[in-house]
């Protein structure tokens, strides 16, 4: 969903001749193949086919892989996006290569150290040569953290270009009809964070709240892989019918599903941004945020994961029709455009400073 709006920017520039390289992090067909299909994102040139590990293996693999890559290709720069191990493996292996590193969603922060991808976040930030941010938030935390205001530039939401470029697409879809769900009629759920679902009493409560909700409102659950892997694994209740559970969606169906529910409840940081753009109340089901641009404008509300406040705050959205919320700064479609234009001023520059032995400066 990140890469897509640039890799349709970089085609208006024939000088860019980009490599698109899938690590294999994300190998489920649902999760990954999909996502390339509706968005109409190039097939990766190279994969690496890394697949699942634990965070130190999997991150260890991608960096040994990526840097006989690297070795053979000897790119201008390497542009990660967001916060995974594959961003923080490939930016690792680029910035000690000597290769220009770009970071798109940089300076988000939920300034919990317990949550890797937060660790991702800020080690990515702190190598990255240009760092492109989405919200003001961002620019503000890499201040902080002393990160030079040369590097940083605010550019707006490359998720927010593919939602926009995908609208259309989304309204034909027939999701609703198949689930038997009506518009403005029902609650979202989806849950992936191993904090809420490694552990099984966490995920035992949360399924108890899901449950609850059901009585007041139907309610469909998109099941991540991780979740229905230990919703079985700690022999869990499987919600008694009250909540329909559902294999995870492609982008655009679950985009129709997003942008017609009454209420999503999440602990995706990608789903409050979507929520915001869509105007759909979103409770977060954590006690942080990485993007408290959604929290400042109404849209998002943090309730953690005790029922009581979740429940409380279910019961105050669904009783409150005002959905007039603000749109982020810059959340207007253009990021990648943003993005490409200074990473071609930048490039163009230092080909222009360090010719290579012919005198070319050709990026």
């Amino acid at each position: 969903m990140k890469i897509a709006p640039l890799m349709a920017e970089y085609e208006r520039y024939p000088e860019i001749e980009p490599t698109l390289v899938h690590t294999g992090q994300h190998y489920d067909t649902t999760m990954s193949q999909v996502f390339f299909r509706q968005l109409e994102i190039p097939e990766p040139d190279i994969n690496l086919g890394v697949g699942s590990a634990s965070d130190a293996a999997q991150t260890a693999e991608i960096m040994k892989r990526f840097e006989l890559l690297l070795l053979t290709h000897r790119p201008d720069a390497v542009l990660v996006v967001g916060d995974v191990n594959s961003t923080i493996a490939c930016a690792l292996v680029a910035v000690k290569m000597g290769v220009k590193v770009a970071h798109v969603e940089a300076g988000l922060r939920s300034f919990d150290r317990t949550m890797p991808e937060e660790i991702n976040r800020v080690l990515t930030d702190a190598v990255a040569d240009y760092l492109f941010v989405t919200e003001p938030s961002g620019v503000e935390n890499l201040k902080n953290e002393g990160i030079q205001d040369e590097k940083v530039f605010f550019v707006g939401n490359v998720m927010i270009d593919t939602l926009l470029r995908n609208l259309k697409k989304a309204a034909a879809s027939t999701i609703l009809d198949g689930l038997r769900l009506k518009e403005r009629g029902y609650a979202l759920i989806t849950l992936h964070r191993p904090t809420n679902v490694d552990g099984p009493e966490t995920l035992r409560r949360l399924l108890q709240v899901f449950e609850a909700i059901g009585c007041e409102l139907p309610v469909v659950f998109p099941v991540h892989p991780r979740t229905r892997k230990n919703i079985s694994a700690f022999n869990l209740s499987p919600l008694d019918g009250k909540v329909q559970l559902i294999n995870p969606l492609g982008y655009l169906d679950f985009l129709k599903l997003m942008g017609s529910a009454k209420i999503v409840l999440t602990d995706s940081g990608g789903v409050q941004e979507e929520t915001t753009i869509l105007k759909v109340p979103c409770l977060t089901l954590r006690a942080n945020t990485e993007r408290p641009i959604t929290v400042k404008l109404g849209t998002n509300t943090l309730v953690g994961t005790d029922p009581g406040c979740i429940l409380e705050n279910f019961t105050r959205v669904i009783s409150n029709h005002d959905t007039s919320f603000e749109t982020p700064e810059l959340w207007d479609g253009q990021a990648a455009k943003r993005i490409v234009e200074v990473l071609l001023k930048k490039l163009r520059r230092t080909a222009m400073v360090e010719p290579d032995n012919k005198g070319n400066t050709d990026v």
